[in-house]
């Protein structure tokens, strides 16, 4: 079941992409202020890694800062919009799977939004070991997502998957949970992780973590 869900999941978000941006941020002038502020106070520099990077609201300003940035995503409608947007910077683009995604490069950071709520449980110590052999000697996992006080919001149809529906009435289950950041914080220390997940308003959290 869990296969089927994630490939319905990214078939989800091809389907999505040319309505993710209003649909996920609302007014795009002050999301977009927001994220180069966060962003800003993160400040992934170096070679960075961005895994489902999206349409690229994230990319532009991670770009500004970092030395190169390859941002990776499943759905190549969202890699179109994201290379539309992308101005500057040194960025390259590639379409791939993240659970299958491999590279022989190393990182000074890995970065993800919206993602990492995204992984079925049965898979997440998986994730943050391969996590732990993209980084770079000093490397850190940078990443925003969902708090739990936020769940009231999905139509759950299962343990930890909710069913979503498009501007034109089509319907996909995706894989959805949301952070506890004291939960987490505990969940990925006895996985071999330093990290700290803080609030940023009522609707976000922020990740910061590093291989111990």
């Amino acid at each position: 079941m869990t296969d089927e869900v994630l490939a319905e999941q990214v078939g989800y978000y091809r389907s999505r992409a040319a309505e993710y941006d209003a649909t996920a941020y609302g007014d795009l002038g002050p999301a977009r202020e927001r994220i180069a502020r966060i962003v800003g106070e993160l400040a992934p520099r170096g070679r960075v890694l961005e895994l489902a990077c999206g349409t690229g609201l994230w990319t532009e300003p991670i770009a500004r800062v970092a030395d190169s940035v390859l941002a990776v995503d499943a759905a190549p409608e969202a890699i179109a919009i994201a290379r539309e947007r992308l101005t500057g910077g040194d960025v390259t683009f590639e379409v791939a799977d993240i659970f299958a995604f491999t590279t022989g490069e190393r990182f000074d950071v890995v970065f993800f939004s919206a993602w990492l709520s995204h992984v079925p449980a049965e898979r997440f110590a998986g994730f943050w070991q391969r996590l732990r052999g993209l980084l770079a000697d000093g490397g850190r996992v940078l990443f925003i997502d969902e708090p739990v006080d936020n769940s009231a919001k999905e139509a759950f149809v299962g343990d930890a998957i909710v069913e979503r529906t498009l501007n034109d009435g089509r319907t996909f289950r995706i894989v959805k949970w949301f952070i506890d950041p004291a939960a987490l914080s505990e969940r990925l220390r006895a996985l071999g992780w330093q990290c700290s997940v803080e609030r940023d308003g009522t609707d976000w959290v922020v990740g910061t973590a590093r291989p111990a």
